[in-house]
């Protein structure tokens, strides 16, 4: 390039040069030169980091208090108390047979019998947020066992699948971390170990090898963040090292603190062989201590001095430095402000509403995708052919036995009044129906209406009468129904109703 070309103006956006002028991104200028990401894909990032990545998350959710209690706060809107299957076949007495069945098994479910089938949804919500995934081996038992249903479910941590297993198979098949995929890419076996590598107390093996299952019997719960991903990544990886360094920080302000709690004097004297009044014998090294009690008046010789320590103190910044840190860190969780640290000082019902609007789509994505999906939908198949197989249920049609709604958990609002007038609205202009309304309470529509009726005959059975039925509208802005008069050759009581509230107050 000659002299004058260089101080040529060149055409706005002409070539490469001006294309990539306007990605200020992929610029190599000062402020950008030392930021070069290498371009890995996830997996091979996942295969070099994830024992690592895996055991600081680990240690940062039992040691931190604050990933502690995002933990159960992730596991508890995720699956709440449980997310339940409301079948859909048509016939009403298999239906219900099939729900009471399935909710005798869930109390056998467990494997380790600790816990039911919705413990183990529970669970694999903090091994979601812990270790970004976890694995169900399904363990069909013997017809011996005296289990209502031959099926059980066994949960394997991440750390039972090893990251590093990764090579050819003696069947040609690709086996990379720890997954075995065919010559097509579909995953047709899993290479777990037999034993914990940091449970010290199982001596069964040395160095623990590793076993063969089928694809089929396990159900690997993970949620894929990049096309093509095979293994996942902590919930809580993003906020790692703000936590860790904010726990670091804590710890050392706690310690400046009760340096500075411990209230110390110094005396200096102009003739230090002289002894000082209230001072005990000295010690080896010459040192004399005097103590100070409560209302004692000391009177100093001439010559002495008393000075007391004064360390430096944070100031008025640790409060805003320790909010924003954590805005961060539940930025980075992915999880509101209040449910991370448990403070709602700076909250409002507005606030608090429309941060848990946000949150709940996201919880929904997960309740959806991937545990209805990935654990409670083949967990339900497997255990209808497992039934069928052993005589507890007859299904004239297996397929359509599948077909199942999964209810995630009830939500809880600041304001339940509110929501349930609007939803007795919205039912009242059609916009949505009943179900859906008593779905998304967490309930079963046929069993609260069963409830209902059992409900109403027995009240009527025992002469009792309540101000409303369950089939007529309730509520503040319910319009109260005109009883007939006994004296016009109607049926009713001579029974004075309440007046009806004052809609103009009510509003105001």
């Amino acid at each position: 390039m000659g002299l004058f070309d260089r101080f040529r103006r060149h055409p706005a956006g002409g070539g490469p040069s001006g294309v990539r002028a306007r990605l200020e991104g992929a610029m190599s200028r000062r402020r950008l030169r030392g930021w070069n990401p290498p371009l890995e894909n996830v997996n091979a990032l996942v295969a070099s980091g994830g024992p690592k990545l895996l055991a600081r998350a680990r240690e940062l959710v039992v040691t931190n208090g604050y990933a502690a209690n995002a933990c159960e706060a992730f596991a508890a809107n995720l699956v709440g108390d449980g997310i339940k299957p409301s079948s859909l076949i048509d016939d009403a007495d298999l239906r219900d047979r099939l729900q009471r069945l399935w909710l005798a098994w869930t109390d056998e479910a467990d494997a380790d019998g600790l816990t039911d089938f919705y413990g183990l949804q529970a669970m694999v919500a903090r091994e979601m947020f812990v270790a970004g995934e976890c694995f169900v081996r399904l363990r069909p038992r013997r017809a011996g066992d005296g289990l209502l249903v031959p099926l059980q479910l066994q949960l394997l941590q991440s750390e039972m699948l090893p990251f590093e297993k990764t090579e050819t198979a003696a069947n040609g098949n690709r086996i990379r971390c720890g997954i075995e995929f065919d010559a097509i890419g579909r995953r047709v076996a899993y290479h777990f170990r037999r034993s914990h590598p940091g449970d010290s107390t199982d001596r069964r093996v040395a160095v623990p090898d590793t076993v063969r299952v089928p694809a089929g019997d396990v159900l690997h719960i993970y949620r894929p963040l990049d096309a093509g991903q095979i293994r996942g990544l902590p919930h809580v990886a993003p906020a790692m090292v703000r936590l860790f360094l904010l726990d670091q920080y804590d710890d050392a302000e706690l310690d400046r603190k009760k340096t500075a709690a411990m209230f110390a004097g110094f005396i200096t004297k102009t003739a230090p062989e002289e002894p000082m009044m209230g001072a005990e014998e000295p010690d080896p090294d010459g040192a004399a201590i005097a103590s100070l009690e409560p209302g004692t008046l000391q009177v100093l010789l001439p010559g002495e001095d008393v000075k007391f320590s004064s360390p430096a103190d944070v100031g008025n910044s640790y409060e805003a430095f320790q909010y924003r840190t954590l805005l961060g860190v539940s930025a980075s969780l992915g999880l509101p402000y209040h449910l991370v640290t448990g403070d709602v000082r700076q909250a409002n019902y507005s606030s608090l509403r429309a941060e848990l609007v946000e949150f709940r789509r996201r919880v929904q994505q997960l309740q959806h995708g991937l545990i209805a999906h990935q654990l409670c939908r083949p967990v339900w198949a497997c255990w209808l052919e497992t039934a069928r197989l052993a005589g507890r249920l007859d299904l004239p049609d297996p397929a359509a036995a599948r077909m199942v709604q999964w209810i995630p958990p009830r939500w809880d609002w600041v304001d339940p009044l509110k929501d349930i007038q609007a939803q007795v609205l919205a039912m009242e202009a059609g916009i949505t129906s009943r179900r859906k309304v008593v779905e998304a309470t967490g309930y079963d529509v046929e069993e609260v209406d069963r409830e209902n009726a059992t409900d109403t005959a027995r009240a009527e059975g025992l002469g009792l009468r309540y101000r409303t039925s369950p089939g007529e509208t309730q509520g503040a802005r319910a319009t109260p129904a005109t009883r007939p008069d006994p004296g016009n050759g109607a049926d009713g009581d001579n029974s004075e109703d309440p007046p009806a509230p004052d809609r103009r107050t009510e509003q105001e």
